[in-house]
């Protein structure tokens, strides 16, 4: 029997494994077994807390592409919502599931719900970590640019947990990530730090994003405020007005740059609406990624 793994961040994978799923996605993008139906018979659990669109809607689909079926739990809708306990929780649908798939507000509660699971755990986003949404980034990157190693990434603005996997993703595959952001809302410093013990990238935090995005293969950004945090707006959206993702900003960048953000986008905050549909813009074909990545991810977790 195949030993269980969860997938919580993007540690939790190898070099190589990356390589493979990336390569795999790509295939699967372009067709090969589409008619294919690997996960036959198995079922998959989706427990949200938090609203979604991408993530719900390309894991629904991976999984009914790839032969199995879904059942979508909101917290409000179970038991857990009322009181039960996540060990509770974790040991009833590891009975009746083959894996689940977790969009949460606390990574702890994730963390805990995977030691007490006997099925493959997937991060489907948490405050700390979106491991899934960088494996997608990853995949963009190598199709637009044609290799990983030594790209030059900036990230512009909250040190979030889309910044905390993009730390990871670039200290495993060797890709160089300037992030800009001000005082305050810089990433996890464990992260940080850790990652930079790697010594296979260099991996800086800055205040100003022009030295950020100076000769950058890739800008990303991602909204200032993320969902749970709308108490801050106000404050945030002062502190981030020069981090907006703008034409003068990008030309700061290799004129072949191109442009991620993770999605939702707030346009006219962290970005401009001539950016997100500029000609350097790859976020829709970046949004379209998660459904390929998560049935790559699910077929190597589940086969």
């Amino acid at each position: 029997m195949k030993t269980k793994r969860d997938f919580l961040r993007i540690w939790d994978l190898s070099s190589k494994e990356i390589t493979f799923l990336i390569e795999r996605a790509i295939e699967l993008k372009s067709g090969i077994d589409a008619n294919k139906c690997p996960l036959i018979g198995k079922s998959i659990g989706l427990l949200f807390e938090k609203a979604s669109t991408r993530t719900r809607v390309s894991m629904e689909v991976a999984i009914y592409q790839l032969g199995a079926q879904s059942i979508y739990m909101s917290q409000k809708e179970m038991q857990i919502g009322r009181g039960e306990t996540i060990h509770d929780t974790a040991k009833v649908l590891s009975r009746y599931l083959d894996a689940v798939v977790i969009r949460t507000f606390s990574h702890m509660n994730l963390i805990e719900f995977a030691s007490h699971s006997s099925i493959p755990v997937i991060n489907g986003l948490s405050d700390i970590h979106h491991p899934c949404q960088a494996l997608a980034d990853l995949m963009t990157i190598l199709e637009k640019k044609g290799h990983l190693k030594s790209i030059r990434l900036a990230y512009l603005g909250d040190g979030n947990n889309v910044a905390n996997s993009l730390i990871e993703a670039a200290s495993v595959m060797g890709m160089d990530l300037s992030i800009a952001c001000p005082k305050g809302c810089e990433p996890n410093p464990d992260v940080f730090k850790k990652a930079n013990s790697f010594k296979k990238s260099r991996i800086t935090i800055l205040k100003d994003p022009g030295e950020a995005t100076h000769k950058a293969d890739a800008v990303y950004t991602d909204v200032w405020v993320s969902m749970g945090q709308e108490k801050d707006a106000p404050r945030k959206k002062r502190k981030f007005k020069n981090y907006q993702l703008n034409a003068d900003l990008l030309s700061n960048a290799k004129k072949d740059a191109i442009v991620l953000h993770c999605m939702p986008a707030h346009r006219g905050e962290e970005i401009t609406d001539d950016v997100i549909d500029g000609p350097q813009s790859v976020v829709f074909d970046q949004a379209e990624n998660r459904l390929h990545i998560q049935k790559a991810l699910l077929e190597f977790f589940l086969t």
